[in-house]
């Protein structure tokens, strides 16, 4: 038996913002696996939702396969769904979020927190727990709910597939991904960027250093090497914001969904990206 070919496929990684900016865009690194290794092909900024959707339109190039990791929750939590009284259904349940606007859902969410004791304030996930994950219905520090209502729409009306949510396209699979999730592995709780330019400290600088060494070496539990040009480690490291490492981060969980789904169709087994059996309401975040 064969090892998986992965000469058809190109990967992103997606460092998503609900409210992008010449100064803060989405940052989308897209990359190539070859031999056990994630190689970086280049880093697109997207100043505005509008060019970030027809990004997200477009045929796969060259007749290649996508898969992407994105770094926005794909789902609401059961538990404040059901209270709502909403459709459990996911795609229901996500055209009724997205028909309400931001201010009336901060008020839906406000009063189910508000009726709840302290320290249980928000409904969590599944997922949230293992991936040491944000609740998705948290609309401040961070604004992830926001990043939900408007990500998922730009996903399902370029009509991606969605792994366990939403049949779409074959050439373009979108995952959850959480940069958070596999940095902590890597420097544990130590801080590796800030928007602050006060808080952008030499401290962070060497959390960086030290994410890029692990990748470089392949010294995560994901098993994969990232290689990089000189410039591109350059630019990484003094990208103090963290977002354009937080794409490759990404891009690396979206390398390790493919090949668990590679390996797996390869040995004739049904595959879901690595996924776990996970809640078709909730969804579930890349190797938590």
């Amino acid at each position: 038996m064969g090892a998986p070919d992965f000469s058809s496929l190109c990967l992103l990684g997606c460092d998503f913002s609900s409210s992008p900016s010449k100064r803060k865009p989405i940052v989308v690194a897209r990359g190539v696996l070859h031999k056990g290794s994630v190689q970086l092909k280049e880093l697109l900024p997207f100043e505005t939702l509008s060019t970030f959707q027809k990004f997200l339109q477009q045929p796969a190039p060259h007749n290649l396969q996508c898969v992407g990791g994105f770094d926005l929750p794909f789902g609401l939590p059961r538990a404040w769904v059901e209270a709502m009284q909403w459709p459990t259904t996911w795609p229901e349940c996500m055209d009724r979020y997205v028909a309400h606007s931001r201010d009336e859902l901060r008020q839906l969410f406000k009063s189910f927190c508000d009726a709840r004791p302290v320290g249980s304030k928000f409904a969590h996930r599944k997922t949230d727990g293992p991936a040491g994950a944000s609740p998705s219905m948290k609309w401040v520090n961070p604004p992830v709910a926001w990043m939900m209502h408007a990500g998922v729409p730009l996903l399902r009306e370029a009509g991606w597939t969605l792994p366990g949510l939403q049949e779409g396209r074959a050439d373009c699979v979108a995952l959850e991904a959480y940069p958070g999730l596999l940095a902590r592995e890597i420097v544990g709780h130590r801080s590796y960027k800030s928007d602050d330019k006060q808080k952008q400290t030499s401290e962070r600088w060497v959390a960086r250093k030290d994410i890029l060494h692990a990748l470089d070496l392949a010294q995560t539990r994901l098993g994969l090497r990232l290689k990089l040009t000189a410039s591109q480690h350059d630019l990484l490291l003094a990208d103090a914001s963290g977002d354009s490492l937080d794409a490759v981060l990404c891009m690396v969980q979206a390398a390790w969904a493919a090949t668990q789904q590679a390996t797996a169709e390869t040995a004739g087994q049904s595959a879901c990206y690595g996924l776990p059996p996970f809640d078709p309401l909730e969804g579930w975040i890349l190797s938590a």
